[in-house]
Protein backbone atom coordinates (compact mmCIF):
# COMPACT_ATOMS: atom_id res chain seq x y z
CA UNK A 1 0.00 0.00 0.00
CA UNK A 2 1.21 3.51 -0.79
CA UNK A 3 0.58 6.35 1.64
CA UNK A 4 0.56 10.07 1.05
CA UNK A 5 0.37 12.51 3.92
CA UNK A 6 -0.84 16.06 3.48
CA UNK A 7 -2.25 18.99 5.40
CA UNK A 8 0.79 20.34 7.16
CA UNK A 9 1.64 23.99 7.32
CA UNK A 10 2.46 26.96 9.50
CA UNK A 11 0.09 27.75 12.35
CA UNK A 12 0.21 29.90 15.46
CA UNK A 13 0.26 28.36 18.89
CA UNK A 14 -3.25 27.43 19.94
CA UNK A 15 -4.33 26.82 16.38
CA UNK A 16 -5.45 23.67 14.61
CA UNK A 17 -4.48 21.58 11.62
CA UNK A 18 -5.93 18.46 10.09
CA UNK A 19 -3.57 16.03 8.47
CA UNK A 20 -4.70 13.45 5.96
CA UNK A 21 -3.16 10.15 4.94
CA UNK A 22 -4.41 8.89 1.59
CA UNK A 23 -3.82 5.23 0.83
CA UNK A 24 -3.73 3.45 -2.49
CA UNK A 25 -2.72 0.11 -3.89
CA UNK A 26 -4.01 -2.11 -1.12
CA UNK A 27 -6.96 -3.01 1.04
CA UNK A 28 -6.84 -0.10 3.42
CA UNK A 29 -9.16 -1.70 5.94
CA UNK A 30 -6.63 -4.48 6.57
CA UNK A 31 -4.12 -2.06 8.07
CA UNK A 32 -3.65 -0.33 11.36
CA UNK A 33 -2.60 3.29 10.96
CA UNK A 34 -0.11 5.20 13.03
CA UNK A 35 1.17 8.74 13.05
CA UNK A 36 4.74 9.52 14.03
CA UNK A 37 6.66 12.75 14.08
CA UNK A 38 10.26 13.84 13.93
CA UNK A 39 11.34 17.20 15.23
CA UNK A 40 14.56 18.83 14.03
CA UNK A 41 17.55 17.11 15.59
CA UNK A 42 15.45 14.45 17.28
CA UNK A 43 14.41 10.89 16.63
CA UNK A 44 11.09 9.75 15.29
CA UNK A 45 8.46 9.45 17.99
CA UNK A 46 5.06 7.84 18.21
CA UNK A 47 2.07 10.16 18.22
CA UNK A 48 -1.05 8.02 17.86
CA UNK A 49 -2.46 4.89 16.25
CA UNK A 50 -5.80 3.32 15.44
CA UNK A 51 -6.97 -0.16 14.55
CA UNK A 52 -7.94 -1.38 11.09
CA UNK A 53 -11.60 -0.72 11.92
CA UNK A 54 -11.16 2.63 13.61
CA UNK A 55 -11.24 1.45 17.19
CA UNK A 56 -8.90 1.58 20.17
CA UNK A 57 -7.13 4.87 19.45
CA UNK A 58 -4.00 5.29 21.53
CA UNK A 59 -2.15 8.55 22.07
CA UNK A 60 1.21 9.63 23.32
CA UNK A 61 0.90 11.50 26.60
CA UNK A 62 2.19 14.67 24.98
CA UNK A 63 -0.77 14.90 22.59
CA UNK A 64 -3.58 13.21 24.48
CA UNK A 65 -6.61 15.45 24.75
CA UNK A 66 -5.42 17.68 21.91
CA UNK A 67 -5.04 15.31 18.95
CA UNK A 68 -7.64 12.95 17.50
CA UNK A 69 -6.96 10.14 15.06
CA UNK A 70 -9.66 8.78 12.79
CA UNK A 71 -10.09 6.97 9.52
CA UNK A 72 -12.59 6.56 6.73
CA UNK A 73 -12.11 3.13 5.19
CA UNK A 74 -14.61 3.86 2.45
CA UNK A 75 -12.36 6.70 1.31
CA UNK A 76 -9.05 4.94 2.05
CA UNK A 77 -7.99 7.88 4.16
CA UNK A 78 -6.76 8.43 7.68
CA UNK A 79 -6.85 11.70 9.57
CA UNK A 80 -5.08 13.42 12.40
CA UNK A 81 -6.93 16.39 13.88
CA UNK A 82 -4.53 18.53 15.88
CA UNK A 83 -5.94 21.19 18.19
CA UNK A 84 -4.35 23.52 20.73
CA UNK A 85 -1.06 23.22 18.93
CA UNK A 86 2.13 24.11 20.77
CA UNK A 87 5.56 25.10 19.45
CA UNK A 88 6.87 21.74 20.66
CA UNK A 89 4.53 20.04 18.19
CA UNK A 90 6.70 21.38 15.37
CA UNK A 91 7.92 18.39 13.38
CA UNK A 92 7.57 16.42 10.20
CA UNK A 93 4.57 14.17 10.61
CA UNK A 94 4.46 10.75 9.01
CA UNK A 95 1.58 8.37 8.58
CA UNK A 96 2.37 4.68 8.56
CA UNK A 97 0.52 1.40 8.25
CA UNK A 98 0.92 -2.31 8.75
CA UNK A 99 -1.46 -5.25 8.43
CA UNK A 100 -2.86 -6.31 11.77
CA UNK A 101 -6.19 -7.06 13.38
CA UNK A 102 -4.76 -6.49 16.83
CA UNK A 103 -3.98 -3.44 18.91
CA UNK A 104 -1.67 -1.24 16.83
CA UNK A 105 1.93 -0.93 17.86
CA UNK A 106 3.60 2.23 19.11
CA UNK A 107 6.92 1.05 17.67
CA UNK A 108 7.89 2.49 14.31
CA UNK A 109 9.72 -0.66 13.21
CA UNK A 110 6.44 -2.57 13.16
CA UNK A 111 5.08 -0.39 10.40
CA UNK A 112 5.82 -1.60 6.89
CA UNK A 113 4.48 1.32 4.91
CA UNK A 114 5.22 5.00 5.30
CA UNK A 115 4.06 8.21 3.75
CA UNK A 116 6.51 10.88 2.72
CA UNK A 117 5.85 13.19 5.66
CA UNK A 118 4.20 16.55 5.97
CA UNK A 119 5.76 19.44 7.84
CA UNK A 120 4.00 21.16 10.72
CA UNK A 121 5.40 24.37 12.14
CA UNK A 122 3.84 25.99 15.19
CA UNK A 123 4.94 29.52 15.94
CA UNK A 124 4.83 31.01 19.42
Amino acid sequence: VQLQASGGGLVQAGGSLRLSCAASGGTFSNYAIGWFRQAPGKGREFVTAITYSGGAPYYAASVKGRFTISRDNAKNTGFLQMNSLKPEDTAVYYCAAYPTRGVPSTTSSRYNYWGQGTEVTVSS
